[in-house]
C-alpha cells in the first residue's frame, strides 16, 4: 500500500510529536504505526532497516523513519518523515535555551535543574544496563568493553580513535563466511551522484562560513559534521566526545550546562543528538545574543543531519545486500561493545560532576584519574540520585512523569 503524501504528513508528524523517551521508545512507537496499524512496512522489512540504521552513524530512530518514508514515497517521503521527526523536537529546544539563557541563573531554577541532573545520572546508568544485556554476550566483547573505558578515563583517548579500533578487531576477529546470496532493494539512481549530491549540500554551506570568517559558526559547523561521522551507538556514546571538545577544547559552554543541555534534550521529543542544537544555540547566546544563537542553531542542526539522510539514500537501496554481510554484523558488533565501556564512562563523569563540587584529580604521565573531593559532597544531589534511582528501577516510572517529580523535588529541597 502506498499512502498519500498527506498521510504521510499526518503520521510521521504525530511519530515527531509523541517520540519522547529514547530510541527505544520512539523505535516501538513507529513499529506500531507503520506496521501495526497500517499494512505500510511487513516485519521483516521493518527489522532489516532497523539493523541497517544500527549499522550506519547517526540517531538510528531518525533514520529509521528516513527509511520507511523513502520506502514509501521516494526521496520526497524519507525527507518528510526525517524532517517531520526532528523539527518538534527542534522548536522546544530553541525555546527552551531562550528560558534558559533568560531564567536560568534563578535560584529556584538551579534547583529544579539538579533534579534534572540527578536524574541524568539514572537515565544514563539505565542506557548502559539496557545495551550491556544485549552487546556483551561474551568475554571478549566484555573485554573490549573495559579497555574502551580505560582508553577514555584514564588516557582521555578521541572517542573516534575508540570506534575505529573496535570495529577493526570486530572486523578481523570474524570468522569471514560467505554473505548470503540475496537480491538487492530497486536502486536508488546512481551511488556516486547521490554520494555527491548530498555531500556538496552538507558540507558546501560549511565552507561558505568559513570563508566568510564567521568563525564561530564555521567552529560549530565542522566540530558536528565530525561528529555525525562518528555517532555510532546513539547520543549517549558521543557525549564524552562531545563534552571533551565543547568544555575542555573549545570552552564554549561549562560542565554544569552541559550536563543542563542533557537535561533539557531528555525532556523534549524527537532524537536525543538535539542536544547539539542545546550547545550550539547556547554557545551563540553567550557569544552574541538571540540572533548568533538562531544561526548557530541552524548550523548544528544542518550539519547534524544533513548526512542522515546521505547514509540512508546511499545505503537504503542496497538494504538486504549489506544486511547478509556477517563481517559488518562483527565490526557493528564490536563497536557497541565499545560504545558500553563509553557509556560507562559518562556515567562516572556525570555522576562525580553532579555530586561533587571539586574534582583535583591524580595524575602521571598520560594517566589522568579524576579524584573528588569527600569534602565537597552535595548531600541534596545525593538524596535526589537515590530517589530518581527508585522511580525509575524500582517503580519504574515513565521518563516525563519522573522528571517532572525530580524538578519538583529539587525545588522542595531548596527549602529544607
Amino acid at each position: 500500500m502506498t499512502p498519500s503524501y498527506r498521510e504521510l504528513f499526518s503520521v510521521f508528524g504525530r511519530i515527531g510529536f509523541l517520540s519522547f523517551g529514547g530510541p527505544a521508545a520512539q523505535i516501538s512507537l513507529m513499529h506500531q504505526e507503520l506496521v501495526e496499524k497500517r499494512p505500510w512496512l511487513d516485519e521483516q522489512t521493518y527489522l532489516r532497516a532497523l539493523s541497517l540504521c544500527m549499522l550506519l552513524p547517526g540517531p538510528e530512530a531518525m533514520q529509521l523513519a528516513t527509511y520507511a518514508g523513502w520506502r514509501l514515497r521516494g526521496v520526497t517521503g524519507g525527507l518528510i518523515a526525517g524532517g517531520l521527526f526532528v523539527l518538534p523536537g527542534a522548536l522546544v529546544i530553541a525555546i527552551l535555551v531562550a528560558l534558559y539563557a533568560a531564567y536560568g541563573t534563578l535560584p529556584l531554577v538551579q534547583a529544579g535543574f539538579l533534579g534534572i541532573k540527578a536524574t541524568v545520572i539514572i537515565i544514563v546508568l539505565q542506557a548502559l544496563r539496557n545495551l550491556s544485556k544485549k552487546a556483551l554476550t561474551d568475554t571478549e566483547h566484555q573485554m573490549i568493553a573495559g579497555l574502551a573505558f580505560l582508553g577514555i578515563f584514564l588516557f582521555n583517548l578521541p572517542f573516534p580513535l575508540i570506534i575505529f579500533c573496535a570495529a577493526l578487531w570486530g572486523f578481523a576477529i570474524s570468522n569471514d563466511q560467505a554473505p548470503t546470496a540475496v537480491q538487492a532493494s530497486p536502486a536508488l539512481g546512481k551511488p556516486v551522484q547521490t554520494a555527491v549530491f548530498w555531500l556538496i549540500l552538507w558540507l558546501g554551506p560549511l565552507f561558505l562560513l568559513q570563508l566568510s570568517g564567521q568563525e564561530l559558526l564555521s567552529d560549530l559547523g565542522w566540530f558536528f559534521a565530525r561528529l555525525a561521522v562518528v555517532t555510532f551507538g546513539g547520543a549517549y556514546a558521543v557525549l564524552a566526545y562531545m563534552t571533551q571538545t565543547v568544555v575542555d577544547t573549545y570552552q564554549w559552554i561549562s560542565t554544569d550546562q552541559m550536563i543542563d543541555a542533557l537535561g533539557l534534550a531528555e525532556t523534549t521529543p524527537g532524537p536525543l543528538i538535539l542536544v547539539t542544537q542545546f550547545v550550539a544555540m547556547l554557545t551563540g547566546q553567550v557569544a552574541g545574543g538571540p540572533s548568533l544563537a538562531l544561526a548557530a542553531g541552524v548550523v548544528a542542526l544542518w550539519a547534524t543531519f544533513v548526512p542522515c539522510f546521505l547514509w540512508i539514500f546511499l545505503a537504503a537501496p542496497q538494504l538486504d545486500r549489506i544486511a547478509a554481510r556477517p563481517r559488518l554484523g562483527a565490526a557493528m558488533h564490536g563497536i557497541t561493545a565499545a560504545v558500553v565501556g563509553v557509556i560507562l564512562n559518562l556515567s562516572v563523569w556525570f555522576g562525580l560532576n553532579v555530586l561533587f563540587g571539586s574534582l583535583p584529580g591524580w595524575s602521571l604521565g598520560p594517566v589522568s584519574i579524576p579524584l573528588p573531593d569527600p569534602a565537597t559532597l552535595d548531600i541534596r544531589a545525593l538524596v535526589l540520585t537515590v530517589l530518581a534511582g527508585l522511580l525509575i528501577f524500582r517503580m519504574k516510572s515513565g521518563l516525563a512523569t519522573t522528571l517532572g517529580i525530580m524538578v519538583l523535588a529539587g525545588i522542595g529541597l531548596q527549602f529544607l
